[in-house]
């Protein structure tokens, strides 16, 4: 069985003077351990998506579920990881790690230590006790990464995390954001309108189409390389980018 499935899911934004078609019969299944990129023409409807699975927006008709569940916001089983990391100046990154925790009331003594256990897993252990100012942009990302999996999440949810970093930035933080998914063994789903972004990271890209999104192809990534850069760096790249592209721009 699929860890998430969205079974002919379909969302209309009503108000009083019309309604909005945002989706319209989009299926989709992602298996344990597979990270899936969402693509599309800008508009078309990928940041909602993202906002269904994560039950904040139920849609209209079909169904969505995680782990055979119907989800809800309360469910406790996806992580959503946004843009910015939207962690709290005045709080140290321990601090801020078990913000999460402490407001599902999950700040177990065992969550406590699988948090702290992952801050020094991941690099951050001398830099609990820093605050968010005195840390560089990829390890502020880390840090952001590691409150969401603090909690244990079933799904993990990356809308664009990467934009509010520059380029350079951005090349180190996809790689360690990446490893640490594989590592924690993380099913996860990125929205990106960055193809290349796309075609680094994912196992399997899903081009959706105008609105009313719909599924318009699916590309299975078969480049063999261990990491995001390592995927940049191989000569099948450029090749999988161009089809990408054609297929989101036709």
């Amino acid at each position: 069985m699929a860890l998430l499935a969205l079974d002919r899911v379909d969302l209309i934004y009503q108000t009083e003077e019309s309604e909005t078609e945002a989706v319209r019969e989009l299926s989709v299944t992602v298996d344990e351990g597979e990270f899936i990129a969402l693509v599309g023409p800008s508009g078309c409807g990928k940041t909602t998506l993202l906002s269904m699975i994560a039950g904040l927006i139920s849609p209209t008709h079909g169904k969505v579920t995680v782990d055979g569940a119907e989800v809800t916001a309360a469910s406790g089983n996806v992580g959503y990881m946004l843009q910015r990391d939207n962690l709290f100046e005045w709080r140290t990154i321990e601090q801020n790690v078990m913000l999460g925790l402490s407001v599902q009331k999950k700040l177990t003594p065992e969550n406590k230590a699988y948090a702290v256990n992952m801050l020094d897993k991941y690099g951050l252990g001398e830099f609990r006790n820093a605050f968010p100012s005195q840390l560089s942009g990829g390890m502020r990302q880390r840090a952001a990464l590691i409150r969401t999996l603090a909690f244990k999440p079933k799904l993990l949810l990356l809308d664009e995390p990467f934009s509010a970093v520059d380029f350079q930035t951005r090349m180190t933080v996809c790689d360690d954001v990446y490893s640490i998914i594989k590592s924690e063994g993380k099913t996860a789903v990125l929205v990106t309108h960055d193809i290349s972004e796309a075609v680094s990271m994912a196992d399997r890209i899903i081009v959706l189409t105008k609105r009313p999104a719909t599924v318009k192809t699916i590309f299975k990534i078969d480049i063999d390389a261990p990491t995001p850069l390592k995927r940049r760096e191989n000569p099948r790249f450029s090749e999988w980018f161009d089809r990408v592209w054609k297929e989101v721009s036709k």
